[in-house]
């Protein structure tokens, strides 16, 4: 099946698939942005034209996830790994933060937590294999927890959290790197949300924040300023020279999502995507063995296992030769890996499924 301007069908774990329009205008606009005489990459954070793009992507982004007004959007580096670090500099105190570790980014945002201070693990998925997830509300939590620390969607294991959480007894902040933007959201359920850009939102580089304003009254004094929350929120993210260009075209991003729809519409694309993968994993006999739990597989990244090593390679040796890149698995998994975020299309999961029926079919 033909992609526009012979591209292959990008399955990988991230950087992501970015909508083609908006890769068009971002060609169009790349060496005279709107007439300013130089493209975004070239000109200053400080210019008139990149100042209105800094604030058309923030609005953008606000109506797309209704984030209420009492929330701050923060543009910062370093990826969702320096928040790892950054969320208990800022929030934790003296006190003790409690995470729901569900996979290898929960394992790893409690692993750095718990260089800053007190930490606690409330849940560990690593006796299931981190195939399934809790039902939050069933968990014991640590009295007068500064705040519970919970991953949305796991990339590497493929499950996902569907559900918002609600009265759980401290301020929630959530790891929304791989399925932001991919369904409704109620933000007002979590006192921090951070995602790094390259699955749903534009190119490595970008890292956004939203956060409840009486969060930022929690960051201690004499902190480093680049790892300040409240000062970031002060200089509206231009401490320094922010990404001007992964915000430029997440900016675009956010733009053709509303356009088309938002959060809802997006929402059904992905799970008639999905739907089309697991389709084929469940009616091969059990030559395909998905790893996660049927009740949280993951819209965003499908993880599969084959019958054996030899045949894994040759499937995607043979998936490569067709076109579609990106389908090993991660190494401390195994097996193989559908990543299908926001702008991958539907034909592209549609076209996999059929080659996977046929690779089963031959192979089986």
């Amino acid at each position: 099946m033909a992609q526009p301007y012979d591209r292959s069908f990008n399955f990988s774990a991230g950087p992501c698939t970015l909508p083609v329009e908006v890769l068009e205008e971002v060609r169009d606009d790349l060496l005279n942005y709107k007439g300013a005489g130089m493209g975004v990459m070239e000109m200053s954070h400080r210019d008139k034209a990149y100042i209105g793009i800094h604030a058309e992507a923030q609005a953008s982004l606000r109506a797309l996830m209704g984030i209420p007004d009492n929330y701050k959007i923060l543009f910062v580096q370093g990826g969702a790994t320096l928040q790892n670090t950054m969320v208990p500099m800022n929030l934790l105190g003296n006190g003790i933060a409690d995470y729901v570790v569900t996979g290898a980014w929960g394992k790893k945002s409690h692993k750095m937590a718990s260089l800053v201070g007190s930490v606690k693990k409330v849940y560990d998925g690593a006796d299931n294999n981190f195939s399934e997830q809790p039902d939050l509300n069933s968990l014991s939590y640590s009295d007068g927890a500064a705040y519970i620390h919970v991953t949305s969607n796991e990339t590497i294991h493929g499950t996902e959290f569907f559900e918002d959480p609600s009265a759980l007894p401290a301020p929630v902040v959530c790891d929304m790197s791989s399925d932001i933007l991919s369904r409704p959201v109620d933000v007002s359920k979590y006192a921090l949300i951070y995602a790094g850009a390259q699955k749903n939102m534009g190119p490595a580089g970008l890292t956004v924040v939203i956060i409840r304003d009486d969060m930022l009254e929690r960051t201690p004094e004499n902190l480093h300023p680049m790892l300040d929350y409240r000062l970031t929120a002060e200089n509206d993210s231009m401490l320094n020279t922010p990404p001007c260009w992964g915000i430029y075209v997440a900016g675009l991003v956010y733009k053709w999502l509303l356009k088309n729809g938002g959060l809802t519409w997006i929402n059904g694309v992905n799970k008639a995507k999905a739907a089309a993968i697991y389709g084929a994993i469940d009616r091969s006999g059990g030559f395909y063995t998905g790893h996660a739990k049927a009740d949280c597989r993951s819209i965003m990244n499908i993880t599969f296992r084959l019958p054996s090593d030899e045949i894994t390679e040759l499937f995607v040796k043979e998936s490569k030769a067709a076109r579609f890149d990106g389908l090993k698995g991660h190494r401390d998994v195994g097996g193989c890996r559908a990543s299908v975020y926001n702008a991958f299309p539907l034909e592209g999961c549609e076209a996999l499924a059929e080659f996977m029926d046929e690779f089963a079919r031959r192979n089986g």
